[in-house]
């Protein structure tokens, strides 16, 4: 049983100013294929469907050389079309290249933005299918911010999504899309399949799936998932920074040769999507910047830290409004990660910057030339360096990061690109303490309650925003779409919607 195992993911904000090139996708480890690309990722999508397929005896994984996510992780705009058609077509020849396959799976996101290209998952697939041609299983794992209506499942036969946010379940979905697409094979099971479009759009900071309405609805899936055998409901909760035709919510479900059941369930789900619309796009507080900070200093004053300030608007990377209400408000005792300033770093790390050099410099603000008021104003920050580090968080392993240490007891963590700080230990692993910090500011939505709220570290979180709706705004009507109208959509306009 030969199995052709792909990857192709970005989650594109496409009203950032940067393009996501072809450059952007090809660094050390990246285009990979074979076994190395077979090795990424163990706790996610990929390390979970190896894991399960080679439990079964001769089953054989063909890595396909496909690119890693890019560089600049999510700190990038639109994925140029140069790029798009280099690595499929890559993929695509080496398909060809091969002996037949019995199987397909794609590791994909959903939330691909490509210029030109409205429905990127979708091309994928359709491009697959005419190589490997009809009556070959394939089967997908993606994002729960994927924008992904009823057009990928025409060409592909299953779709695995995560259902938590953070995405707890990652390596989970990866497993059962293997078991899934064996037991295709084998002729074992026949997917059939629903997948329903809800008229909702919302911002991913209200997406949280620890707390009510979210989890209900994920608790909802879980319930028709233990109720009734082989069937698997995905719920995209879409991803409104991609301006796609297909984006907003959407509720999938795959069963067993049996699409009255797939139908049945997919109404049902989303009508409660529906009916708690309201209190889906409305469900979480989010403090204007200098109350939210004017908040962490009385939470440290109560004994109430550590306080982790989550700024949810940030979309570059740049911006510096945390940073500036911090220093305006003159906290102690607070580390900033990160600020990206990927032309400072440039520019001392050539200069061979080390601990303990002082450090004087402007930081972050719009690049120059470019017009991007969400990154606020460059703020001069004085103090030591504290180290180089070579980073260890997420997508950010390989890149070198400098903390400088500011004020009374500060310390700002600078990185090249946007990164969303997920565990404690990834600013830990640069050589700081915990102990010295009663507050951290981080670039985050959601992820950061992996490691600051479900683990326990952190006894307030206050989530912030900056005076003005910019890009990373929750008010979605502040943003210039083109590829979609927003007044199809609740809560910016009045759409007729029957799940019947």
């Amino acid at each position: 049983m030969r199995i052709a195992v792909l990857q192709f993911t970005h989650e594109t904000v496409t009203f950032l100013p940067n393009d996501t090139t072809l450059e952007d996708f090809v660094y050390p480890g990246s285009p990979t294929g074979g076994e190395a690309l077979l090795a990424t990722d163990p706790k996610g999508y990929m390390g979970g469907f190896v894991q399960v397929a080679r439990e079964y005896e001769g089953v054989d994984l063909v890595g396909i050389t496909s690119p890693l996510w890019p560089r600049t992780g999510i700190g990038s705009g639109w994925v140029t079309r140069e790029a798009f058609e280099r690595f499929l077509g890559v993929m695509l020849s080496e398909l060809r290249a091969e002996t037949a396959f019995d199987g397909i799976y794609l590791a994909l996101h959903g939330a691909m933005g490509v210029r030109g290209v409205p429905r990127p998952e979708a091309e994928i697939a359709r491009r697959v299918r005419e190589v490997v041609g009809s009556g070959i299983p394939m089967t997908a794992t993606f994002d729960p911010h994927g924008n992904e209506d009823a057009e990928f499942l025409r060409h592909a036969d299953m779709a695995f999504a995560v259902k938590y946010f953070p995405h707890y379940d990652m390596h989970l979905q990866g497993q059962r899309a293997a078991r899934m697409l064996v037991r295709t094979i084998r002729g074992g099971f026949r997917p059939a399949h629903r997948t329903i479009s809800v008229p909702v759009i919302a911002p991913t900071v209200v997406m949280w799936t620890g707390a009510p309405p979210w989890s209900d609805l994920v608790q909802r899936a879980l319930v028709w998932e233990a109720r009734e055998p082989d069937v698997f409901v995905n719920v995209f909760f879409g991803f409104p920074w991609s301006d796609v035709p297909d984006a907003g919510m959407a509720i999938q479900v795959l069963t067993n040769g049996d699409p009255d059941l797939a139908d049945r369930v997919a109404r049902d789900m989303a009508s409660w999507t529906w009916r708690h619309r309201e209190a889906l796009v409305s469900s979480v507080a989010i403090h204007p910047m200098r109350d939210g900070v004017a908040r962490a200093a009385q939470a440290v004053r109560e004994g109430a830290a550590p306080v982790v300030l989550a700024d949810y608007s940030d979309r570059s990377g740049r911006a510096t409004w945390l940073l500036a209400e911090v220093l305006a408000q003159d906290l102690a005792r607070t580390l900033v990660g990160t600020v990206a300033a990927p032309e400072v770093l440039r520019r001392l790390l050539a200069g061979g910057v080390k601990a303990g050099d002082a450090f004087d410099e402007a930081v972050g603000g719009p690049v120059e030339g470019e017009d991007d008021p969400s990154a606020g104003s460059p703020v001069r920050v004085t103090g030591t360096v504290l180290s180089v580090a070579e980073a260890t968080a997420g997508r950010g392993s390989g890149d070198v990061w400098l903390c400088v240490g500011f004020g009374q007891g500060n310390v700002l963590v600078l990185s090249p690109y946007l990164v969303q700080i997920m565990e404690p230990s990834e600013l830990w692993t640069l050589g700081l303490d915990a102990a010295d910090f009663d507050v951290v500011a981080i670039k985050s939505r959601v992820h950061f309650r992996r490691g600051f709220d479900d683990s326990g570290y952190a006894r307030t979180i206050l989530l912030v925003e900056p005076p003005e709706p910019f890009l990373g705004t929750v008010h979605l009507d502040a943003l210039a779409y083109e590829n979609l109208r927003l007044g199809d959509y609740y809560p910016y306009g009045s759409p007729a919607f029957d799940a019947a």
